[in-house]
């Protein structure tokens, strides 16, 4: 099959906000979203949901007798799902298909019910079907009344990229002409951050822009985690409402030398980025929206395979980690919606760490970069 698939909606709930116009607004001001707040144990960076997106989440969360003993990874799921699908214009008679993933998944959960475990050897009985991961495509699922597929999985901090490229292959296949896609993570936890921490890839200090993502100058690791769902909405054909088309999708893993490392040069960025552009010719990519989660070797390592597929003319770069922290499962789709707000404005966004002396005069194709531990790399070109 080869015709065109278009995203025709896409919605998020972030430290940006819960509308376009807000994400679009946030982006447009040089401010970043963290606070220091103390969880656990130690004072830390973090990039919470707003306290009027917080209220909204607390009352999704009294709506149903069922909810309020879900995880907010799956309140956040559902919640940037049902802004998606009423932006689309779906119904569930579609019978569309869901694929949701989650790096970590119900974190809040797994920590309260182990805490409890410890203390008294006992759990809730809710303890296991509320922590398993698929639970939160069939949550969202059940919250939308679609009788199609439903997918839940993790793949670290390409999950929602490669729910993209699931949703892609359901609707190449003609299996489906409509899926809903993204990734939630709600990991603002004590353990969480203790285990970014422990790889001492998490940001120290004080300086006006505490995460260095995508400043290759920095000397230390200034990753910083944030919060959040982003869910897009994918069709076969062009439709009135296409925001954006899918020109390619490309995808590669390293074989393994460290849990947590890629290859210096990133071999496997390098893989995912010339099979997404296939027969595209890199000088006609305007953007590209890296993944850059703030670590030294990250970063670098992303920018080395850069150079190796785009030789001496490097597309504008950008990355929304510096201000909106790493999310993990959902920060390849709210990368999407960055490229997808850029594309829609016509308008580069930056970071505070490069000058911008120019800026692209158009943007009408936008790469979209995400990776997780173990080097599994997904890119996705876009073009209005």
């Amino acid at each position: 099959m080869n015709r065109p698939i278009s995203i025709t909606a896409i919605a998020s709930i972030s430290p940006l906000g819960t509308t376009l116009e807000e994400a679009w607004n946030s982006y447009l001001d040089i401010d970043h979203c963290f606070i220091q707040k103390k969880i656990g144990g130690s004072t830390d960076w973090i990039a919470p949901l707003s306290e009027k997106v917080a209220a909204e989440i607390e009352a999704l969360k009294r709506s149903d007798a069922n909810y309020g003993n879900l995880d907010d990874s799956v309140l956040y799921a559902l919640f940037a799902s049902r802004l998606a699908i009423e932006k689309a214009g779906w119904q569930a008679a579609d019978g569309f298909g869901i694929n949701i993933g989650s790096s970590r998944g119900a974190t809040s959960l797994f920590e309260k019910y182990h805490g409890e475990f410890l203390n008294g050897g006992k759990v809730s009985t809710l303890s296991s079907p509320t922590t398993t991961l698929g639970n939160i495509s069939s949550w969202v699922a059940h919250d939308l009344g679609t009788q199609g597929p439903e997918i839940s999985h993790s793949i670290t901090c390409s999950t929602a990229l490669h729910a993209f490229l699931n949703g892609v292959a359901w609707l190449k296949s003609g299996m489906a002409n409509k899926f809903l896609v993204g990734g939630s993570e709600a990991p603002l936890t004590p353990f969480t951050i203790a285990q970014m921490k422990a790889m001492r890839i998490y940001a120290k200090g004080n300086s006006s822009y505490p995460c260095g993502a995508m400043d290759l100058k920095k000397v230390s690791n200034t990753m910083i985690l944030g919060e959040g769902a982003s869910m897009a909405c994918l069709e076969l054909g062009i439709k009135k409402n296409t925001l954006a088309v899918i020109e390619g999708i490309g995808y590669a893993t390293e074989p393994l030398v460290h849990n947590t490392s890629i290859s210096t040069d990133a071999v496997c960025f390098q893989r995912s980025m010339n099979m997404a552009l296939g027969n595209t010719d890199p000088d006609d990519v305007d953007v590209i929206v890296m993944h850059a989660p703030g670590t030294v070797k990250g970063d670098l390592s992303e920018k080395n395979a850069l150079d190796k597929v785009f030789c001496n003319k490097l597309p504008f770069c950008t990355t929304n980690k510096w201000k909106v922290g790493h999310t993990f499962g959902a920060s390849g789709m709210l990368s999407v919606e960055l490229a997808l707000l850029m594309l829609q404005h016509q308008k580069f966004i930056g970071t505070p760490f490069d000058d911008y002396t120019s800026v692209p005069p158009k943007i009408q194709k936008i790469l979209v970069n995400a990776v997780g531990f173990g080097g599994n790399a997904v890119s996705v070109l876009l073009s209005n």
